[in-house]
Protein backbone atom coordinates (compact mmCIF):
# COMPACT_ATOMS: atom_id res chain seq x y z
CA UNK A 1 0.00 0.00 0.00
CA UNK A 2 1.28 3.55 -0.98
CA UNK A 3 2.09 5.64 1.83
CA UNK A 4 1.62 9.10 1.98
CA UNK A 5 3.94 11.68 3.26
CA UNK A 6 2.86 13.75 6.74
CA UNK A 7 4.66 16.54 8.43
CA UNK A 8 4.64 17.48 11.78
CA UNK A 9 4.85 21.66 10.92
CA UNK A 10 3.25 24.34 9.15
CA UNK A 11 3.89 28.11 8.92
CA UNK A 12 4.06 29.47 11.83
CA UNK A 13 1.62 32.63 10.58
CA UNK A 14 -1.35 29.77 10.25
CA UNK A 15 -4.05 30.58 11.97
CA UNK A 16 -4.86 27.62 14.34
CA UNK A 17 -5.29 28.29 17.79
CA UNK A 18 -8.86 26.30 18.26
CA UNK A 19 -9.27 25.73 14.36
CA UNK A 20 -10.51 22.57 12.41
CA UNK A 21 -11.93 22.05 9.15
CA UNK A 22 -15.69 22.32 9.50
CA UNK A 23 -18.03 19.07 8.43
CA UNK A 24 -19.36 18.86 5.05
CA UNK A 25 -22.00 21.24 4.85
CA UNK A 26 -21.53 22.94 8.35
CA UNK A 27 -21.73 26.81 8.58
CA UNK A 28 -18.28 28.46 9.10
CA UNK A 29 -18.60 30.99 12.22
CA UNK A 30 -19.67 34.88 10.90
CA UNK A 31 -16.30 36.19 11.75
CA UNK A 32 -13.05 34.37 12.26
CA UNK A 33 -10.24 34.81 15.26
CA UNK A 34 -7.34 36.47 13.62
CA UNK A 35 -4.22 35.91 14.36
CA UNK A 36 -1.37 39.06 15.01
CA UNK A 37 0.39 38.83 11.93
CA UNK A 38 4.37 38.12 12.59
CA UNK A 39 7.47 39.80 11.48
CA UNK A 40 11.23 39.03 11.52
CA UNK A 41 13.30 40.37 14.51
CA UNK A 42 17.40 39.87 14.01
CA UNK A 43 19.00 39.56 17.14
CA UNK A 44 21.90 37.41 19.21
CA UNK A 45 21.99 35.59 21.98
CA UNK A 46 25.49 35.28 22.77
CA UNK A 47 27.43 38.54 23.76
CA UNK A 48 29.96 39.79 26.63
CA UNK A 49 30.84 43.05 28.65
CA UNK A 50 33.07 44.11 31.89
CA UNK A 51 30.57 41.96 33.73
CA UNK A 52 32.80 39.37 32.97
CA UNK A 53 35.61 39.56 30.38
CA UNK A 54 34.55 41.37 27.51
CA UNK A 55 36.45 44.92 26.79
CA UNK A 56 33.55 47.20 26.97
CA UNK A 57 30.34 48.32 29.22
CA UNK A 58 26.90 47.30 28.79
CA UNK A 59 25.93 50.92 27.70
CA UNK A 60 28.80 50.29 24.42
CA UNK A 61 27.70 46.34 24.11
CA UNK A 62 24.13 47.51 23.82
CA UNK A 63 24.95 50.59 21.71
CA UNK A 64 27.04 48.61 19.01
CA UNK A 65 23.96 46.31 18.59
CA UNK A 66 21.62 49.26 18.03
CA UNK A 67 23.47 50.73 15.57
CA UNK A 68 24.05 47.87 13.61
CA UNK A 69 20.26 46.81 12.86
CA UNK A 70 19.46 44.38 15.24
CA UNK A 71 16.33 44.10 17.26
CA UNK A 72 16.99 42.25 20.51
CA UNK A 73 20.26 41.38 22.55
CA UNK A 74 20.24 38.77 24.84
CA UNK A 75 23.74 39.98 27.39
CA UNK A 76 25.08 36.42 29.08
CA UNK A 77 28.25 37.45 31.00
CA UNK A 78 29.96 34.50 32.61
CA UNK A 79 27.89 33.55 35.75
CA UNK A 80 26.79 36.99 36.22
CA UNK A 81 23.27 38.40 35.68
CA UNK A 82 23.57 41.73 34.17
CA UNK A 83 20.41 44.37 34.55
CA UNK A 84 18.74 45.57 31.81
CA UNK A 85 16.59 47.73 32.94
CA UNK A 86 18.38 50.79 32.70
CA UNK A 87 19.79 49.34 29.36
CA UNK A 88 16.15 49.09 28.06
CA UNK A 89 14.87 52.24 29.19
CA UNK A 90 17.90 54.29 27.40
CA UNK A 91 18.25 52.06 24.27
CA UNK A 92 14.95 50.28 23.86
CA UNK A 93 11.59 51.47 21.81
CA UNK A 94 8.92 49.31 21.00
CA UNK A 95 9.43 47.09 18.14
CA UNK A 96 12.41 48.71 17.05
CA UNK A 97 15.15 47.73 20.20
CA UNK A 98 14.82 44.67 22.74
CA UNK A 99 17.31 44.30 25.75
CA UNK A 100 17.32 41.00 27.74
CA UNK A 101 18.64 39.34 30.88
CA UNK A 102 20.59 36.27 29.82
CA UNK A 103 23.77 34.43 31.50
CA UNK A 104 26.42 32.37 30.45
CA UNK A 105 26.47 29.74 33.11
CA UNK A 106 30.21 28.34 32.88
CA UNK A 107 31.07 25.19 34.22
CA UNK A 108 33.60 22.50 33.94
CA UNK A 109 34.41 18.64 34.69
CA UNK A 110 37.75 18.11 34.65
CA UNK A 111 39.67 19.57 31.81
CA UNK A 112 36.46 20.13 29.65
CA UNK A 113 34.55 23.60 29.35
CA UNK A 114 30.52 22.62 29.85
CA UNK A 115 29.10 26.15 28.83
CA UNK A 116 25.20 26.73 28.76
CA UNK A 117 23.50 29.88 28.31
CA UNK A 118 20.15 30.91 30.37
CA UNK A 119 17.86 33.57 28.06
CA UNK A 120 15.37 35.65 30.09
CA UNK A 121 16.22 34.53 33.38
CA UNK A 122 14.43 35.40 36.00
CA UNK A 123 17.56 34.51 38.18
CA UNK A 124 20.97 33.58 38.80
CA UNK A 125 21.93 30.56 38.08
CA UNK A 126 25.16 29.46 39.68
CA UNK A 127 27.02 26.97 37.94
CA UNK A 128 25.50 22.99 39.04
CA UNK A 129 28.97 20.97 38.83
CA UNK A 130 28.30 16.91 37.87
CA UNK A 131 29.32 13.97 37.80
CA UNK A 132 30.34 13.82 34.30
CA UNK A 133 30.14 16.04 31.70
CA UNK A 134 26.85 14.74 30.58
CA UNK A 135 25.64 15.06 34.44
CA UNK A 136 27.11 18.85 34.47
CA UNK A 137 24.98 19.77 31.23
CA UNK A 138 21.83 18.38 31.91
CA UNK A 139 21.99 19.78 35.95
CA UNK A 140 22.78 23.66 33.96
CA UNK A 141 20.03 22.79 31.28
CA UNK A 142 17.54 21.47 34.19
CA UNK A 143 19.28 24.96 36.50
CA UNK A 144 17.71 27.40 33.52
CA UNK A 145 14.15 25.79 33.07
CA UNK A 146 13.72 26.10 36.72
CA UNK A 147 15.27 29.83 36.72
CA UNK A 148 12.50 30.49 34.14
CA UNK A 149 14.76 31.19 31.20
CA UNK A 150 15.64 28.98 27.62
CA UNK A 151 18.80 27.04 27.56
CA UNK A 152 21.20 26.95 24.69
CA UNK A 153 23.80 24.59 24.75
CA UNK A 154 27.20 26.65 23.54
CA UNK A 155 30.23 25.62 21.25
CA UNK A 156 30.68 21.61 21.89
CA UNK A 157 33.74 21.79 20.55
CA UNK A 158 35.83 24.48 22.62
CA UNK A 159 38.65 22.43 23.89
CA UNK A 160 36.58 19.74 22.46
CA UNK A 161 34.50 18.97 25.64
CA UNK A 162 31.05 17.82 24.40
CA UNK A 163 31.01 14.85 22.35
CA UNK A 164 27.92 14.04 20.16
CA UNK A 165 26.95 10.84 22.16
CA UNK A 166 26.69 13.22 24.43
CA UNK A 167 24.49 16.10 23.43
CA UNK A 168 21.96 13.38 21.81
CA UNK A 169 21.35 12.64 25.68
CA UNK A 170 20.47 15.97 27.09
CA UNK A 171 16.79 16.57 27.43
CA UNK A 172 14.63 19.50 28.07
CA UNK A 173 16.86 21.44 25.50
CA UNK A 174 15.93 22.53 21.75
CA UNK A 175 19.10 24.36 20.92
CA UNK A 176 22.29 23.92 20.01
CA UNK A 177 24.89 26.82 18.48
CA UNK A 178 25.85 25.68 15.33
CA UNK A 179 28.00 28.49 14.39
CA UNK A 180 29.90 30.44 17.02
CA UNK A 181 31.37 33.66 16.43
CA UNK A 182 34.67 33.11 18.79
CA UNK A 183 37.74 32.34 16.96
CA UNK A 184 38.65 29.66 19.09
CA UNK A 185 35.58 26.92 19.37
CA UNK A 186 36.34 24.40 16.25
CA UNK A 187 33.05 25.04 14.17
CA UNK A 188 34.29 22.73 11.67
CA UNK A 189 35.67 20.06 13.76
CA UNK A 190 39.26 18.35 13.47
CA UNK A 191 41.12 15.56 14.27
CA UNK A 192 38.35 13.23 13.68
CA UNK A 193 36.00 15.18 15.79
CA UNK A 194 32.68 16.10 13.78
CA UNK A 195 31.75 19.68 12.68
CA UNK A 196 29.08 21.70 14.36
CA UNK A 197 26.88 21.29 11.85
CA UNK A 198 27.34 17.62 11.08
CA UNK A 199 27.00 17.11 14.90
CA UNK A 200 23.45 18.63 14.08
CA UNK A 201 22.60 15.91 11.60
CA UNK A 202 23.84 13.23 13.69
CA UNK A 203 21.12 14.49 16.75
CA UNK A 204 18.11 14.97 14.58
CA UNK A 205 19.03 11.44 12.54
CA UNK A 206 19.14 9.73 15.97
CA UNK A 207 15.40 11.04 16.40
CA UNK A 208 15.99 13.83 18.80
CA UNK A 209 15.09 17.28 17.82
CA UNK A 210 16.91 20.50 17.85
CA UNK A 211 17.19 23.90 16.62
CA UNK A 212 20.20 25.42 15.27
CA UNK A 213 21.79 28.88 16.32
CA UNK A 214 24.45 31.14 14.70
CA UNK A 215 26.11 33.15 17.94
CA UNK A 216 28.24 36.24 17.96
CA UNK A 217 29.71 35.04 21.27
CA UNK A 218 31.34 38.86 21.21
CA UNK A 219 33.85 39.52 23.65
CA UNK A 220 35.76 42.21 22.00
CA UNK A 221 34.40 45.44 20.72
CA UNK A 222 37.33 47.59 20.67
CA UNK A 223 39.42 45.82 18.13
CA UNK A 224 36.82 45.85 15.22
CA UNK A 225 37.66 43.66 12.27
CA UNK A 226 40.50 41.85 13.68
CA UNK A 227 39.55 38.60 12.99
CA UNK A 228 41.57 37.05 15.56
CA UNK A 229 39.58 38.29 18.35
CA UNK A 230 36.21 37.26 19.56
CA UNK A 231 33.84 40.42 17.99
CA UNK A 232 30.60 41.13 17.17
CA UNK A 233 28.33 40.86 13.96
CA UNK A 234 29.74 37.11 13.03
CA UNK A 235 26.52 34.72 13.62
CA UNK A 236 22.58 35.64 14.37
CA UNK A 237 19.40 34.70 14.28
CA UNK A 238 16.34 36.02 12.80
CA UNK A 239 13.17 35.41 15.09
CA UNK A 240 9.55 35.23 13.42
CA UNK A 241 7.29 36.91 16.26
CA UNK A 242 4.12 38.82 16.77
CA UNK A 243 5.77 41.33 18.99
CA UNK A 244 9.50 42.39 19.94
CA UNK A 245 9.21 41.21 23.48
CA UNK A 246 10.79 38.66 25.43
CA UNK A 247 7.94 35.90 25.96
CA UNK A 248 7.16 35.91 22.37
CA UNK A 249 10.70 36.04 21.28
CA UNK A 250 11.46 32.84 23.79
CA UNK A 251 8.56 30.60 22.13
CA UNK A 252 9.61 31.65 18.71
CA UNK A 253 12.95 29.99 19.72
CA UNK A 254 11.35 26.90 21.45
CA UNK A 255 9.23 26.13 18.57
CA UNK A 256 12.15 26.60 15.68
CA UNK A 257 10.04 29.72 14.38
CA UNK A 258 13.83 31.56 13.05
CA UNK A 259 16.70 30.84 10.92
CA UNK A 260 19.92 31.48 11.70
CA UNK A 261 22.83 33.58 9.54
CA UNK A 262 26.24 34.38 9.39
CA UNK A 263 25.00 37.05 6.65
CA UNK A 264 22.87 35.61 4.20
CA UNK A 265 18.94 37.14 4.71
CA UNK A 266 15.81 35.89 3.47
CA UNK A 267 12.78 37.06 2.52
CA UNK A 268 10.34 34.38 2.92
CA UNK A 269 10.06 30.93 4.34
CA UNK A 270 7.21 28.70 3.75
CA UNK A 271 6.39 25.29 5.62
CA UNK A 272 3.44 23.39 4.17
CA UNK A 273 2.62 19.52 4.95
CA UNK A 274 3.91 18.61 1.99
CA UNK A 275 6.56 21.57 0.95
CA UNK A 276 9.26 23.67 2.34
CA UNK A 277 10.04 26.71 0.44
CA UNK A 278 13.12 29.37 0.98
CA UNK A 279 13.50 32.19 -0.93
CA UNK A 280 17.08 34.64 -0.56
CA UNK A 281 16.58 38.09 -0.33
CA UNK A 282 19.76 38.32 -3.05
CA UNK A 283 23.07 40.71 -3.39
CA UNK A 284 23.82 42.12 -6.40
CA UNK A 285 27.43 40.44 -5.76
CA UNK A 286 26.59 37.05 -4.66
CA UNK A 287 25.33 34.29 -5.98
CA UNK A 288 23.52 31.14 -3.80
CA UNK A 289 23.20 27.82 -3.62
CA UNK A 290 20.24 26.34 -1.62
CA UNK A 291 20.68 22.47 -0.39
CA UNK A 292 17.57 20.51 1.41
CA UNK A 293 19.19 18.12 3.78
CA UNK A 294 17.32 14.91 5.38
CA UNK A 295 19.03 12.17 7.71
CA UNK A 296 22.26 11.61 8.20
CA UNK A 297 23.34 15.20 6.22
CA UNK A 298 22.44 13.65 2.84
CA UNK A 299 21.99 16.73 0.24
CA UNK A 300 18.43 15.67 -1.04
CA UNK A 301 18.56 18.25 -3.72
CA UNK A 302 20.25 21.61 -4.56
CA UNK A 303 18.97 25.04 -6.61
CA UNK A 304 21.35 27.43 -7.52
CA UNK A 305 18.52 30.05 -7.81
CA UNK A 306 17.74 32.30 -4.92
CA UNK A 307 14.86 31.21 -4.45
CA UNK A 308 14.06 27.06 -4.14
CA UNK A 309 11.28 24.42 -3.15
CA UNK A 310 11.34 20.83 -1.80
CA UNK A 311 8.65 18.72 -2.00
CA UNK A 312 8.34 15.79 1.20
CA UNK A 313 8.69 12.33 -0.01
CA UNK A 314 8.28 10.99 3.44
CA UNK A 315 11.03 8.63 3.66
CA UNK A 316 13.46 11.67 4.69
CA UNK A 317 12.82 11.63 8.96
CA UNK A 318 13.43 15.17 8.81
CA UNK A 319 14.20 18.18 6.33
CA UNK A 320 15.92 21.47 7.09
CA UNK A 321 17.37 24.13 4.10
CA UNK A 322 20.95 25.44 4.16
CA UNK A 323 22.26 28.84 2.01
CA UNK A 324 25.38 29.09 0.65
CA UNK A 325 26.88 32.42 -0.33
CA UNK A 326 29.71 33.08 -2.84
CA UNK A 327 31.45 35.11 -0.34
CA UNK A 328 31.31 32.60 2.29
CA UNK A 329 28.34 33.12 4.04
CA UNK A 330 26.00 31.03 4.89
CA UNK A 331 21.92 30.38 6.12
CA UNK A 332 20.15 27.35 8.22
CA UNK A 333 16.57 27.14 8.25
CA UNK A 334 15.30 24.83 10.91
CA UNK A 335 14.25 21.06 10.24
CA UNK A 336 10.52 19.91 9.75
CA UNK A 337 9.96 16.70 10.87
CA UNK A 338 8.88 14.50 8.12
CA UNK A 339 6.96 11.14 8.56
CA UNK A 340 4.57 8.77 6.66
CA UNK A 341 0.79 8.24 7.22
CA UNK A 342 -1.38 5.33 5.53
CA UNK A 343 -4.52 6.29 3.56
CA UNK A 344 -7.26 6.07 5.42
CA UNK A 345 -5.62 4.30 8.61
CA UNK A 346 -6.87 6.10 11.61
CA UNK A 347 -4.03 6.41 13.97
CA UNK A 348 -0.24 7.99 13.38
CA UNK A 349 2.26 7.98 16.23
CA UNK A 350 5.55 9.76 15.59
CA UNK A 351 9.05 8.65 16.48
CA UNK A 352 10.54 8.75 20.29
CA UNK A 353 12.78 11.99 20.27
CA UNK A 354 10.51 14.30 17.91
CA UNK A 355 7.63 15.18 20.23
CA UNK A 356 5.76 11.79 20.42
CA UNK A 357 2.15 12.21 21.83
CA UNK A 358 0.58 8.93 21.63
CA UNK A 359 -2.34 7.82 19.39
CA UNK A 360 -4.93 10.15 17.57
CA UNK A 361 -8.28 9.62 16.77
CA UNK A 362 -8.25 9.93 12.95
CA UNK A 363 -5.67 12.97 13.27
CA UNK A 364 -2.37 14.35 11.88
CA UNK A 365 -0.82 15.67 13.98
CA UNK A 366 0.84 19.59 13.16
CA UNK A 367 2.93 22.30 14.67
CA UNK A 368 3.83 25.88 14.74
CA UNK A 369 7.16 26.65 13.74
CA UNK A 370 9.34 24.98 11.13
CA UNK A 371 9.71 21.97 13.54
CA UNK A 372 7.87 19.70 15.80
CA UNK A 373 7.08 21.97 18.87
CA UNK A 374 5.22 21.39 22.46
CA UNK A 375 2.38 23.68 20.75
CA UNK A 376 0.35 20.90 18.84
CA UNK A 377 -2.92 21.12 17.19
CA UNK A 378 -5.01 18.33 15.91
CA UNK A 379 -6.75 18.92 12.34
CA UNK A 380 -8.16 15.93 10.39
CA UNK A 381 -6.72 14.09 8.47
CA UNK A 382 -5.32 15.80 4.68
CA UNK A 383 -6.21 19.32 5.94
CA UNK A 384 -3.47 21.48 3.99
CA UNK A 385 -2.22 24.68 5.48
CA UNK A 386 -0.23 27.07 3.69
CA UNK A 387 1.01 30.53 5.28
CA UNK A 388 3.73 33.32 3.83
CA UNK A 389 6.22 34.99 6.48
CA UNK A 390 6.06 38.98 6.09
CA UNK A 391 8.03 40.75 5.58
CA UNK A 392 38.47 28.91 29.53
CA UNK A 393 36.42 31.99 30.95
CA UNK A 394 37.85 33.69 28.20
CA UNK A 395 35.12 32.01 25.86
Amino acid sequence: MKLLPRVCAVASTLMLSGWAPSPAGAQEPAAQRVEPARRWYKGNTHTHTLNSDGDSTPDDVVRWYREHGYHFLVLTDHNFLTSVEALQALHGADDRFLVVRGEEVTDKFGDQSVHVNGLNLGERVPPQGGSSVLDVVQRNVDAVRKAGGIPHVNHPNFRWSISTEELQLVRNNRLLEIFNGHPMVNNVGGGGVPGLEQVWDAILSSGALLYGIAVDDAHIFKDPGNPAVAGPGRGWVVVRATRLEPGALMDALERGDFYASTGVELSEVETTTDRIRVDVRPTSYSKYRIQFIGRKGQVLQESLEPSATYTFRGDEGYVRARVLESNGHMAWVQPVVVARLRPGYGAARLRPGYGAAGGWESSVILALGFGMVGTLVHVRRRAVANSKPRDTRTH
